[in-house]
């Protein structure tokens, strides 16, 4: 299977075999010393992304994971180019109007997985998660699995929260709510840092820890104030773009 280094779910240990960039590097020491056996202890509730008790919007403006209609970013970086692009489309998922977000991966020039990934803003400005659609590629160009793909449905699998209202250093919570299929969590490790890619430097900015349970991965993302992800492990932001921008 090809190395699963998207955007939106914790990287596999493969990935880690490809040369890290030195910021990189950086950002994983600080995530390592924030992060302790056990760090990961009294997630967040996900009540503020149940369905049956919050009001949700497919306007999504937090400030560190802002998705207007048209948002594009690329990042690229130890042969992987990852182009996520939210689209004009929304989807019923559990009852809640979510917005689409489409993620293309490459390795080394090839395709090897499509994503459509499902979200809606909770009306405290949480952007909370409701699953994914994955299509994975061979060398050939065809599709042979689906592998990470689920979709909250009100009972075994809930929605999750992606970005907290309002970060804060030591935050931990669920992004993916799916046993046995997608586990992924994550925790606030640093604020305020300034983070320089080459799309340029940004000075306000939240780094992230994320974690797989299901095979004990671990990877560093960071989102920018007004513009989102900017670094995910090796892959760093050559460009972006937004409507009226």
């Amino acid at each position: 299977m090809p190395p699963r280094a998207g955007r939106f779910r914790a990287r596999g240990r493969g990935d880690r075999l490809r040369s890290i960039p030195v910021l990189s590097l950086v950002l994983l020491t600080v995530a390592s010393a924030c992060a302790r056996p056990g760090s990961f202890e009294g997630l967040m509730d996900l009540g503020v992304c149940d369905p049956g008790t919050t009001t949700f919007t497919t306007e999504i403006d937090n400030p560190y994971l802002p998705l207007p209609v048209g948002h594009r970013i690329v990042l690229e970086g130890g042969g992987l180019l990852v182009r996520i692009t939210v689209l004009d489309e929304v989807k019923d998922v559990a009852g809640v109007q979510t917005r689409v977000v489409e993620e293309h991966e490459e390795v080394d020039g090839r395709v090897v997985e499509v994503s459509r990934n499902f979200f809606a803003q909770a009306e405290d400005g949480t952007v909370c998660y409701f699953g994914e659609d994955v299509d994975i590629y061979d060398a050939g160009g065809q599709i042979t699995s689906h592998a990470g793909a689920w979709r909250a449905d009100g009972d075994r699998y809930l929605p999750g929260i992606f970005m907290p209202a309002s970060p804060e250093i030591g935050q931990a919570f669920q992004q993916e709510v799916a046993p046995g299929v997608a586990e992924d969590q994550s925790k606030v490790v640093a604020l305020g840092e300034v983070t320089e890619v080459p799309a340029g430097t940004f000075e306000d900015t939240v780094t992230m820890l994320d974690r797989n349970p299901l095979d004990g991965s671990e990877d560093t993302k960071v989102y920018a104030w007004g513009i989102g992800l900017i670094v995910d492990e090796t892959a760093r932001l050559t460009s972006y773009s937004t409507p009226g921008t």
